[in-house]
C-alpha cells in the first residue's frame, strides 16, 4: 500500500512540474483577428460598413456591415479586423447626414491602442464629405452623399508591437495568477489530502458495487412499460426535434458562428441532456433508495453517483447520434474528436460535486427539487446553447458574465470536439478556470454530505 502511495504522490509531482512548465512557457502571440472599436452618434438611423485592405482595394468578400440604429445616442460599435489587413475604409451611412465618430481604437483581447489617424482626419476629394472637423478626440463629420466614407489607415509598425508588448504583459501576469493559484491548491490539498481524498477512496474501493448497481437502476428505471428503455432516449430526441422546428422553421434561423443550426443546437444540447439527467438523478438518490440508506453496513455515498454512471449510458448514445449527424452535414470525426471523452469527465465531475451536496440537502430540504427544476429550465438558454454568445458582442463585460457559467466551458468544449476540431489547450484559462470551480464544488460538496451523513436515517 504504501509503495502505491508513492507511486502516486510521484505522478501527481511530476504532473504538477510539467504544469509549471507549460503555463511558464506558455507565449500569447497576436494573430488571427483584431476588432476595430468606434463609437457613434448620428442624427439618422443608417448602416455603418467597413472594408479591410492593404492598398486601398475594397470588396464586398472583406467587409462587413453593422447598424446604427440609437438615433441621437452613443453607440459602440465593434468589427473584426483580419490581420493582414492596415487599411479600413470606414463607410459612415447611405445618405447625407451628421456623425460623431470617438473612442476609435484596434484591440485584440484585453489589450487596445488607439488609432491616432482620427484626431487628424484628411478631406479627399470623392468622398462625398461636405466637411470635417476633430476637436477633443471627436471626429465630427457632415456628408452631402450616397456612399461617404473614410480612410483610417492601421499603422501596423506601430499598433501590432504596441498591442504585442500589450498582450505579453497581460500574459505574463494571467501565468503568474494561474501558477499560485495551482500550486496554492497543490499545497492546500497535500495539508488536507486524508480528508479530501477520503470519498474518492471510498468511490475507488466500491467501484464494482456502483458499476452493478448503475446497470440495475438503468434496466428497472422503465421496467413495466411495452417500451422499456427506448423512453430513456425518445423524450431527449422529442426535445431537438421540438428546439430544431421553432428555430429552423418557426424563427428561420440561418447558420450559427458558421455551423448549421441543427448541429450547432445537437453539439451544445447533448451534453447539457447528461448534466440535467445526473443531476436531477443524483439530487433525489437517497430519497429513491431510502430503504439501504438505512442500512448501517451499506456504504451511502455510492448512491449518487449510482444515478449518474446511469445516465452516463444514455449520454453514450447520444454523442453517437451526434457525431452522426454531424458527418452526414459534412463534419467527419477527426484526432480532436476524441477530447468528448475529456469533456464528459468534465461534466461528471462538475455535476458530481453538485450533487453530493444537492443529495444531502434535499433530505432535510425537499423545496431543492423544485429549485433545481427551475435552475435547470433557466440555465439551458443562460448557457447558452441555442443562440451565439458572440450576438453580444457590443456588450463584451456580459459575454465575459456568460463565460463564467462552468457549463459554457463544457458545451464549447463539445462543438470544438464535433465541428471546430480545436483543442482544450488553446483555452487554457478557462480550462484552468474550469477545474479549479469543480474541485472547489467537489469539496464544498464532499463535507456537506460528510457533515449530514449520520442523520440521513433518522429523516429517511
Amino acid at each position: 500500500m504504501e509503495k502505491k502511495k508513492k507511486i502516486l504522490a510521484g505522478i501527481c509531482i511530476v504532473v504538477l512540474i510539467v504544469l509549471n512548465v507549460l503555463i511558464l512557457g506558455h507565449k500569447e502571440n497576436v494573430n488571427g483577428n483584431y476588432q476595430l472599436h468606434l463609437t457613434v452618434k448620428s442624427d439618422i438611423e443608417q448602416n455603418v460598413q467597413t472594408y479591410y485592405s492593404t492598398a486601398r482595394e475594397v470588396s464586398e468578400e472583406m467587409s462587413q456591415v453593422e447598424t446604427y440604429d440609437q438615433m441621437g445616442s452613443d453607440q459602440e460599435i465593434i468589427f473584426s479586423v483580419p490581420f493582414q489587413c492596415n487599411m479600413v475604409r470606414l463607410d459612415i451611412g447611405n445618405q447625407p447626414g451628421y456623425v460623431e465618430i470617438k473612442d476609435v481604437y484596434l484591440g485584440y483581447k484585453d489589450a487596445k491602442e488607439n488609432i491616432a489617424e482620427i484626431e487628424n482626419p484628411k478631406l479627399i476629394e470623392g468622398q462625398q464629405l461636405e466637411s470635417l472637423e476633430a476637436t477633443d478626440s471627436v471626429l465630427k463629420v457632415w456628408t452631402n452623399g450616397t456612399d461617404p466614407y473614410l480612410w483610417l489607415s492601421l499603422e501596423t509598425s506601430q499598433l501590432y508591437p504596441v498591442l504585442e508588448k500589450d498582450c505579453m504583459h497581460r500574459t505574463v501576469a494571467k501565468n503568474i495568477i494561474m501558477l499560485l493559484l495551482i500550486d496554492g491548491g497543490a499545497i492546500v490539498a497535500f495539508v488536507l489530502r486524508k480528508k479530501a481524498m477520503m470519498l474518492p477512496l471510498e468511490l475507488f474501493q466500491n467501484r464494482k458495487l456502483i458499476l452493478s448497481l448503475a446497470k440495475n437502476d438503468f434496466k428497472t428505471k422503465y421496467a413495466g412499460s411495452y417500451l422499456g428503455i427506448v423512453w430513456a432516449f425518445v423524450q431527449p430526441v422529442v426535445t431537438i426535434l421540438v428546439y430544431w422546428f421553432v428555430f429552423s422553421v418557426g424563427l428561420k434561423a440561418g447558420n450559427v458562428s458558421d455551423y448549421p443550426f441543427v448541429l450547432y443546437l445537437v453539439s451544445g444540447i447533448v451534453p447539457w441532456f447528461f448534466f440535467q439527467d445526473a443531476l436531477n438523478g443524483g439530487t433525489n438518490a437517497l430519497m429513491e433508495y431510502n430503504y439501504l440508506v438505512k442500512k448501517v453496513v451499506f456504504k451511502i455515498s455510492v448512491l449518487p453517483i449510482v444515478k449518474m454512471i446511469s445516465a452516463l449510458f444514455v449520454h453514450v448514445f447520444f454523442v453517437g447520434f451526434a457525431l452522426i449527424l454531424c458527418a452526414l452535414y459534412g463534419y467527419m470525426p477527426s484526432l480532436a474528436t476524441l477530447q468528448i471523452i475529456y469533456y464528459s469527465f468534465c461534466t461528471f465531475m462538475l455535476t458530481l460535486g453538485l450533487v453530493y451536496a444537492t443529495s444531502a440537502i434535499v433530505v432535510f430540504f425537499r423545496d431543492l427539487t423544485q429549485i433545481i427544476s427551475i435552475f435547470l429550465q433557466v440555465g439551458i438558454w443562460l448557457t447558452p446553447i441555442m443562440w451565439d454568445v458572440n450576438m453580444l458582442k457590443n456588450y463584451p463585460w456580459l459575454i465575459r458574465l456568460f463565460k463564467f457559467n462552468p457549463m459554457y466551458y463544457i458545451v464549447t468544449g463539445y462543438r470544438d470536439s464535433m465541428l471546430g476540431h480545436e483543442w482544450f489547450w488553446n483555452h487554457w484559462g478557462w480550462t484552468a478556470y474550469f477545474w479549479i470551480v469543480t474541485v472547489v464544488l467537489f469539496i464544498l460538496g464532499s463535507w456537506i454530505f460528510k457533515r449530514l451523513k449520520p442523520h440521513f436515517a433518522d429523516v429517511l
